[in-house]
């Protein structure tokens, strides 16, 4: 259980390392937009700081929660970033991938969350 935790949490961590890198070099192909994606990313365009700082925290939380004594911290500092990822599969571009996708990292994030969940007694109580 430990070896397949391992690796499960390793290529969770990879896959954010490698979207926040993309928001800095752009080196994913983009799909064909919809119009109304192609308003929310003129948006975000606008806000030239959102992107980066979104990138920056896939990082630096995909790096934490790749080593097993900062992985409690990365699931926190990455939940908010997949909370948003999932809620946009969801509404805004409800594809059965994307939805299946960040549904099953949200699921491995919680897990990571439960069974952590005595470092963050000091947090709360």
């Amino acid at each position: 259980m430990k070896i397949l935790k391992l690796i499960i949490c390793l290529l969770f961590g990879i896959m954010f390392i490698n979207a926040g890198l993309d928001k800095f070099f752009h080196y994913n192909p983009v799909p064909p937009l919809t119009e109304a994606q192609m308003k929310l990313y003129a948006a975000f365009g606008e806000i030239g700081w959102l992107l980066p700082l979104v990138g920056i925290v896939e990082v630096i939380g995909g790096l934490l929660f790749i080593f097993p004594k900062t992985r409690a911290l990365g699931a926190i500092i990455i939940l908010p970033v997949l909370t948003g990822i999932l809620i946009h599969n969801v509404y805004r571009d409800p594809s059965t991938t994307g939805i299946c996708i960040s549904g099953i990292l949200f699921v491995i994030n919680i897990w990571i969350l439960i069974d952590n969940r005595e470092k963050y007694k000091a947090l709360v109580g």
